[in-house]
Order: structure tokens, then sequence, then C-alpha cells
């Protein structure tokens, strides 16, 4: 496994192919207070490519290119967060998006454990530390160990959509699990309308 690590923007020469895993990591969990610091990548071959994004506001037209590339699937778990942290810093999403945490709560009916590191234990047999998951992400410099944390979140997303894929193809839910990823966009923006707690829908 390799790490790659850039200020602010993807390299030029990049290609991460037709299917990417991505994640963020931000200075708390409110979506409309925290800022994004970084963005991490991987075409599912092994390396994780990390974006520092600084407070300072600055283009990041490599990445922006990525995320707008209606052809590129983008592969998330909690997909509905990192969908609403990068449409506010940086761009709207576009292209085909798969979440790992909805495919799981669609087929691991079996579970109520849907967390990225239950689904890389059961499904591939990997351990992940989530030691790191509480730290200062907007900082200059990020640790060895950051690196490595927030490489794993993206690291496993490929062979777990092929895992996920399998239930939910054998349960007769891959239909509506695609539904599901197709309305995350109008979930996220009812989010950064304020309409994250209160369902609309409900009487």
């Amino acid at each position: 496994m390799k790490i790659f690590l850039y200020e602010h923007d993807l390299p030029n020469n990049l290609n991460l192919g037709e299917s990417v895993a991505i994640d963020t990591e931000t200075r708390g969990l409110n979506i409309n207070r925290d800022r994004l610091c970084l963005v991490q990548l991987s075409d599912g071959n092994g390396d994780a490519h990390l974006v520092q994004i600084c407070a300072r506001k600055q283009k990041s037209p490599n990445l922006e290119a990525l995320l707008k590339d209606d052809k590129v699937e983008k592969l998330f778990h909690f997909a509905r967060f990192d969908l609403a942290v990068l449409t506010r810093n940086l761009c709207p999403v576009f292209g085909p998006v798969y979440c790992t945490k909805i495919a799981s709560k669609l087929a691991r009916t079996y579970s109520d454990r849907h967390g990225l590191k239950e689904l890389c234990s059961e499904l591939l047999s990997v351990e992940l530390s989530k030691q790191q998951q509480s730290t200062d992400w907007g900082a200059e410099v990020l640790t060895e160990a950051q690196k490595k944390y927030a490489a794993s979140d993206v690291l496993f997303l490929h062979k777990l959509k092929e895992k996920l894929n399998e239930q939910l193809d054998r349960e007769g839910k891959l239909e509506i699990a695609n539904r599901c990823f197709d309305f995350l966009t109008h979930r996220v923006s009812l989010d950064l309308l304020g309409y994250q707690e209160l369902d609309i829908f409900h009487h």
C-alpha cells in the first residue's frame, strides 16, 4: 500500500479510472459549521490519495473535475454526509453513487452493525483501527497515524461493494438499493436546506 499526500488538489496526470472510492475528514460532524479538511480517494488497487484542504479558500480544479465527471462512479461509506460536505465546500458531485452503509442496511438485515469497521471485519476479514477518528484533521501537518487511518477509509470500498452486491442480488434488493443511491442527491439537498432532522414524509 502506498499513501500519496497532496496540498489542496490532485496532480494533473492522475487517472483514477471509472470507479473511485471517496471519503472526507472534517473539523466536526455539522455539515453547515465544520469545514472540510481532507479528501481521500482510491481506485481500488491498494493505493490511497489524500488531498489536504486548507482553511484558506483555494481552487481544486482537478479534484472538482473528478467530482463533477458524470461518467465516474463514486463509492462512499455513509455517502449522505460526504456528498453534503463536498457539495458545500467544493462543488456538486455528479455521476453514479454507491453507498456501502445503505447497501449494508438493505442486505445485512441480520445485523444492526453497519459501520465500516464491522463490514471490513465480517466481509473481508480486515480489522480496522478507529483510534484516529476524532483528531484534529485541520492540522497543517498530519501524523502518520492520521494518514493511515484516512487511507483505510477508502482502500476497501471496492471489495465491500462486490460482497454487498452479492447479498443484495441474492435477496432481490439490488434494484431498490440503486434507487436509494439515486435519491441521495435529493436527500443531500434537503440536508443543506436545513431538513436534516425533520422527516418531511412523516404524517
